[in-house]
């Protein structure tokens, strides 16, 4: 069975768009590389032939991953009632801090704003979903410590 990957419509948007165009102009423009690298001669010593293919071959296989998450997508809408859910920015106090720290809560696909990830499967994000401003949290970190952290807000962009 496929994972299904929970993500907000603008993630699934950009990700379908990012594919559409590596399928498209991407690939167009890997085979122009790959042509003009061919009319330089030998092949066994053509450094701008070898680039280009290994570049073909990530981009392949960027597309093959893009195109898993959208089959397989379940298009989750990003609760505006407060509560922590896939896409939204989260704010958070840990205890004896003075600062405040923002995260994205979701999948690496729902990346923006140059916003670190918070995954719902971590466990913090286990702790956090379905949480609403002014909680605190209580979860056990991979180390095996305790930690508390306050839900200092939730927004939506």
């Amino acid at each position: 069975m496929a994972e299904v990957h929970r993500i907000s419509q603008a993630a699934y948007d950009r990700l379908a768009e990012e594919h559409r165009d590596l399928t498209g102009r991407g690939r167009i423009d890997i085979a122009d590389k790959i042509e003009q690298a061919r009319l330089l001669g030998d092949l066994k010593e053509n450094g701008d032939y070898h680039a280009a293919k290994e570049e073909q071959g990530k981009m392949e296989g960027r597309i093959v991953q893009l195109w898993g998450i959208i089959e397989d997508a379940e298009i989750i809408e990003v609760a505006a009632n407060g509560l922590v859910s896939p896409g939204c920015i989260v704010e958070l106090r840990y205890e004896g801090d003075t600062t405040t720290e923002k995260m994205l809560f979701g999948s690496i696909e729902e990346q923006r704003d140059g916003l670190e990830i918070c995954s719902p499967g971590s466990p913090l994000g286990k702790s956090l979903e379905g949480a609403k401003q002014g909680d605190t949290i209580v979860f056990a970190a991979p180390s095996g410590a305790e930690l508390t952290v306050e839900l200092v807000s939730v927004s939506v962009r």
